[in-house]
């Protein structure tokens, strides 16, 4: 029987440019993919998004065999098909419209590129240094981001098809994709808004080296991650324990981000010391510290060998090995899907995907608070396992009660049961709780779930069915699984912290604001819980899947894989960057992809000279006349204008938008994108996108709101278990249980009479 998840789905797909990673996706798990637009121009990007896929020539429309066995089809406006004529001849079938900005709506005739919807989803406004012009992330992250919030949606669609449901059509925009898969300003933000509402974060660019700095060594740069207390103490002892550093308060990350003399000095500690020797002696203090690779150097490394992470095709193409691992194996390239079938469903299923579907969820912080509530958008009972000796790092907030407008978006649809498990009853109890699940998410340092005795093999052994969810940094096998990991160390190990910088500044470093890979790895951990939860639909049996975020970042990064150039390389053409406009600090993102494109600006912004410069290697060379000339056009014009002028000509470009205006930007409202949820804890208005993917033909998320820690252990208890009163005060009283703090409920009943009310931006109600 194939390890393969989506073995014996069938896909068309019809889809052009870097969106055809979601079909990707679906190859790589095993589906097959007979894909009817090979962008034969693209070359490397061509070699990865079509990897593990049937390729055909004719046109979609001539394959009606095909498409009359598929489970579900993909297409953009290219593929020329009337995707709801097919879902009226067949109800049960899943399809996708594919385009950047959706099928209607005030932006549908733009053009976009990886910095056009940067600027549009708002992390351009954080990405480069203070004082300095917005800079473009390097590569193609957006897009990358994007794919994986649409193979979600189609998994969970495709979940009910076979259980007996409708299927559905989803209208998936890249820009939505962008702004839920990259770094959401108003979901589970990490330092996207660094605790602030979004209206009151300045409107410039951080400040250089505020968060998770970089230090030169002998040899080149190291990153230090010094975020708990115990970890400074480490820092503390490691450097020899400097009297003018002994200051209880340097226990306070406030006190350390404060402090003039800190960092110059932990620079001079590292200055003669070589890479290699700061990762073991900082692994050996409790320091989170990572080189500043590049992806030549992650890819060359003992670890990646050790992991498989990059395959070699049959024509000698290096290409990474998959983004998941199933039950250990790769899920890498396939070239030979099996055609497996699937059982007529016994049961009508919920309306809502994974309506009748029991999650336990043990996540931290962004990556663990992401997957989970995707499940539970779809519809799961999603069970937050607490302590209050081990707070989820999320859970750190100006507010006493352990609540604020990060963690409501990051944790919506879930209850939280406080549960002692490092005492024998509290883990006797996971385990009964475990016997009643579907899944089981973590996303621990690796072997951590072992030592509380509950590793994989010990829920699999009482609960064949289960569905269980790993990730973290380095994965959970090779030389470098033991280290710890945020996203900032993984991006410096694996070259993108090294590409994420002005041309002109080599210390220059701008990736530390934003929070990445967190949010899409999130969302490649629901993926293999999905396509796990199709698998059992005919094997019965669950599995495990395990995302390790360095091998999502290269990934992301595989078509630089396959060239064998540097992680995110310059643009092939000129102009592609942010240039300033009328207003203060306003920019407008303006790309050119050809050499049409560039006659169409020149006669847009009456460049007659500019004719002088048709080719790219020319315009390359030209660049300084060139940003003047646009520079001079854009002098007088808003961001908005500029771009409205510029997408009517055919050339990609769009105003950089801040977070704060997002929600009233005509596209988000014009889509119904962002909806405000009610929280009773909370006194600032809560953002939520209003959709996984946008359809008619699925329930909205659930308005469940974030839970305080502890908020519903008795009522979990009794539902999932049957436990009476009797029962649940015993163990409460036993410590086993435990129950929202009577303190923290007084705390968040005292804030809510406390202040003025304020809005998500900001603004009094």
């Amino acid at each position: 029987m194939s390890n393969r998840p989506l073995s014996g789905v069938r896909i068309v797909e019809s889809v052009r440019g870097p969106l055809a990673m979601i079909g990707r996706y679906l190859a790589d798990l095993g589906a097959q993919v007979d894909s009817f637009a090979s962008d034969a121009d693209r070359g490397a990007e061509t070699i990865v998004a079509q990897a593990g896929k049937r390729i055909h020539v004719e046109a979609l429309t001539e394959t009606s065999a095909l498409i009359e066995r598929a489970h579900i089809v993909i297409a953009d406006r290219s593929a020329g098909i009337d995707l709801a004529a097919l879902r009226r001849d067949r109800p049960a079938l899943v399809t996708m419209s594919v385009s950047d900005f959706g099928e209607n709506g005030p932006l549908a005739n733009w053009r976009a590129t990886g910095p056009v919807l940067h600027a549009l989803s708002a992390v351009l406004s954080r990405s480069g240094i203070r004082g300095r012009e917005p800079l473009i992330p390097p590569g193609d992250l957006a897009y990358q981001c994007a794919a994986p919030q649409a193979v979600f949606a189609l998994l969970g669609a495709l979940y009910r098809s076979l259980s007996g449901g409708a299927g559905a059509h989803f209208d998936f925009a890249a820009l939505d994709g962008a702004v839920q898969g990259l770094d959401p300003g108003f979901g589970i933000n990490g330092s996207a808004t660094m605790g602030k509402p979004v209206g009151l974060l300045l409107r410039d660019r951080p400040r250089a080296g505020f968060q998770y700095p970089i230090m030169r060594c002998a040899d080149g740069y190291v990153r230090i991650c010094l975020l708990a207390k115990r970890q400074w103490r480490g820092m503390f002892r490691w450097m020899g324990e400097p009297e003018q550093f002994a200051s209880p308060d340097f226990d306070r990350t406030s006190h350390r981000y404060a402090s003039a003399d800190l960092l110059p000095y932990i620079a001079g500690f590292f200055a003669d010391k070589h890479r290699v020797d700061l990762e073991r002696e900082g692994q050996e203090h409790g320091v989170p510290i990572a080189s500043v690779l590049t992806l030549g150097e992650f890819l060359d490394s003992d670890h990646a060998a050790a992991r498989e992470a990059v395959a070699t095709l049959g024509d000698g193409t290096r290409l990474p090995n998959g983004f998941l691992t199933i039950d250990g194996a790769r899920m890498g390239p396939l070239s030979a899907p099996e055609d497996v079938a699937f059982p007529a469903a016994s049961e009508v299923p919920p309306l809502a995907p994974f309506g009748d579907l029991k999650v336990l969820d043990l996540g931290v912080i962004v990556v663990g608070a992401e997957g989970a509530r995707l499940l539970g958008d779809f519809g799961a009972d999603v069970i937050k396992i607490e302590s209050q000796a081990f707070p989820d790092g999320s859970r750190q907030s100006y507010l006493e009660h352990g609540m604020s407008v990060s963690f409501a978006a990051g944790h919506r649809n879930k209850r939280s049961l406080g549960l002692d498990l490092r005492s024998e009853a509290g883990r006797a109890l996971f385990l009964d709780l475990v016997k009643q699940a579907d899944v089981v998410c973590s996303n621990f340092k690796p072997g951590t779930m072992e030592k509380l005795g509950l590793g994989e093999a010990e829920l699999r052994a009482i609960n064949p069915r289960i569905v269980v969810s790993e990730s973290s940094a380095f994965g959970d096998t090779g030389p470098w699984s033991g280290r710890m990991g945020y996203g900032p160390l993984v991006r410096a190990s694996t070259g993108l912290t090294l590409a994420w910088r002005y041309p002109d500044d080599p210390q220059s470093f701008s990736d530390s604001i934003t929070v990445y890979p967190d949010h899409v790895a999130g969302r490649i951990c629901a993926i293999g819980v999905a396509a796990l939860l199709i698998r059992r639909l005919r094997t019965g049996l669950g599995g495990v899947a395990k995302v390790a975020q360095s091998e999502v970042m290269i990934g992301h990064f595989a078509a630089d894989v396959v060239r064998g150039t540097p992680a995110g390389g310059a643009p092939t053409d000129w102009p592609w960057a942010a240039y300033r406009t009328a207003g203060d600090d306003e920019w407008c993102v303006i790309t050119v992809e050809s050499d049409a494109d560039w006659a169409r600006l020149c006669d847009t912004i009456g460049y007659v000279e500019g004719t002088a410069f048709d080719t790219a290697a020319k315009r390359l060379a030209a660049r300084g006349a060139i940003d003047e000339r646009i520079e001079a056009w854009l002098a007088d014009r808003t961001p908005y204008e500029a771009a409205e002028m510029l997408q009517a000509a055919g050339i990609a470009a769009a105003p950089m938008l801040r977070l704060s205006e997002l929600p009233d930007f005509p596209y988000y409202r014009e889509r119904g994108f962002y909806r405000i949820e009610g929280h009773p804890w909370l006194q600032e208005d809560v953002f939520g996108d209003a959709y996984i993917a946008r359809t008619s033909d699925l329930p909205a998320p659930p308005p469940r709101p974030a839970p305080l820690s502890g908020e519903q252990s008795a009522e979990v208890i009794a539902d999932w278990l049957g436990v009476d009163p009797a029962g649940i005060d015993a163990l409460k009283d036993n410590a086993v249980l435990e129950p929202l703090a009577e303190l923290t409920r007084q705390q968040a009943e005292a804030h809510m009479a406390s202040r003025e009310p304020v809005t998500a931006t900001g603004h009094p109600k």
